[in-house]
């Protein structure tokens, strides 16, 4: 007998929620072309979409670069399987391991997750998701993939048990199945408290220092240096911390019959807008995306310093994991505009040397400032200006560094491993 899981999805319809608005409308349709190599994923438009221009309604492309308001099968962009940002919308790791276990329990723990396929994974995530789209099985009714709001110690547990390959139960499952849509790799969940709505990230079991104090240590020292980051919250729940990161691409409207409603802010990530996949994410640069900022993004200037303030903070914190899919942009049908920052967080490094999960300026992905005061040029910087970035960010963390661990109530042992070591690592700081 065939699993739900294993069902083979031949389409899915894309539903987008427009700028302001609070309800979604349909906007096309995914399909697997597999003229075009098996696992090919396309998209065409609506009819009825189309016809918003027409009709002088509000309209807007998912994404112009990769699907332009135009009638037909769209022409995937080189290399791609399926358009990225469509990609953009759907689980990554941690939840593709939720829905394996909701589909097949006990039995996914060992199941490759390219076995179900791309649209399977768009149509069994939870529809709050990240973003401005969903997925539909139907072009004509939206029905969401929704659960109530769960406390966070469920929550944990619900983690917990995915982790180790155990099938949840009815409620752990719908505990976390609301966050399956969420991307990145660690154990998290979305959740809704006194009028927010939060990303939780929750310790993993392979953890060997405290990670979610020292991603909150890095987002409020980033903050603090001044840099447009995520507002973040720490507490505690079954005894575990759990990191709370406001989401900035929701926007609250009127409450309905005394249900509030949200808006939806569209966003891309930077591996979208670099045009790769995970494939070729190796190829993701700094350099180019200034070069793509200069030319499609609002206030570009302004956009340029911001963007070299995070790559220099994020080697002077030691984060190694600024991957595209950790840099964003909303669009709102013309141009970008940079996202708040998320994701930072010190990565466990046993040596000095390090090395950027992007490239820096050429082929350099030294985790070092001197790379960055060689990339000054391509953010339209002198190397007065980038040495003035180096002096504040440094400067930002060493007068709050006490503070801020404090708040985070961290302990003495993992304030020496983080300091020296992640945070101003001299390898980073060398030749300043």
């Amino acid at each position: 007998m065939t699993s739900k899981a294993h069902k083979t999805e031949k389409e899915a319809f894309v539903w987008i929620w427009l700028p302001g608005e609070t309800k979604p409308v349909v906007a096309g349709r995914l399909e697997v072309d597999v003229s075009r190599g098996q696992g090919n994923v396309v998209f065409n438009y609506g009819k009825s979409y189309l016809e918003r221009v027409s009709a002088g309604e509000p309209v807007m492309p998912i994404y112009e670069p990769e699907l332009p308001l135009r009638a037909g099968i769209l022409p995937l962009p080189e290399g791609l399987t399926m358009p990225g940002c469509i990609r953009d919308a759907a689980p990554d790791a941690w939840g593709r391991r939720v829905i394996i276990n909701k589909t097949l329990g006990s039995k996914g723990a060992g199941v490759d997750t390219a076995e179900l396929g791309e649209l399977t994974y768009l149509l069994e995530s939870g529809s709050d998701r990240i973003g401005a789209l969903d997925f539909q099985r139907s072009p004509t009714e939206y029905v969401p993939r929704v659960t109530n709001n769960i406390n966070l110690e469920e929550l944990v547990e619900s983690a917990e048990r995915v982790e180790g390959g155990i099938p949840l139960t009815l409620e752990l499952d719908q505990a976390l199945f609301h966050g399956s849509s969420i991307g990145g790799a660690r154990p998290k969940a979305l959740m809704q408290d006194q009028g927010k709505k939060y990303v939780a990230k929750f310790s993993a079991s392979t953890d060997l220092y405290s990670v979610i104090k020292a991603e909150f240590i890095a987002m409020r020292l980033a903050s603090l240096a001044g840099l447009n980051v995520a507002p973040v919250q720490l507490t505690k729940a079954a005894k575990k911390d759990v990191l709370l990161i406001e989401r900035f691409d929701r926007l609250p409207a009127a409450a309905v019959d005394g249900r509030k409603e949200w808006s939806r802010k569209a966003m891309v990530s930077a591996l979208t807008i670099l045009g790769l996949d995970e494939m070729m994410a190796r190829y993701a640069s700094y350099e180019t995306m200034a070069e793509i900022i200069r030319h499609r993004f609002s206030e570009p200037k302004a956009t340029l310093k911001e963007l070299f303030s995070r790559l220099v903070f994020n080697i002077l914190c030691g984060n190694t994991d600024d991957h595209a899919r950790n840099h964003a942009a909303f669009w709102d049908g013309k141009e970008l505009t940079l996202t708040p920052a998320y994701d930072i967080c010190p990565q466990g490094r046993t040596g000095n040397e390090a090395s950027q999960a992007m490239l820096i300026s050429g082929n350099n992905n030294l985790g070092r400032l001197k790379s960055c005061l060689e990339a000054a040029k391509h953010f339209l910087l002198t190397d007065d200006d980038a040495r003035a970035v180096f002096t504040h960010m440094t400067g930002a963390i060493e007068e709050n560094w006490q503070a801020v661990c404090d708040e985070a109530n961290l302990s003495e042992v993992d304030r020496s491993l983080l300091w020296g070591r992640q945070f101003l690592n001299p390898y980073s700081i060398e030749m300043f």
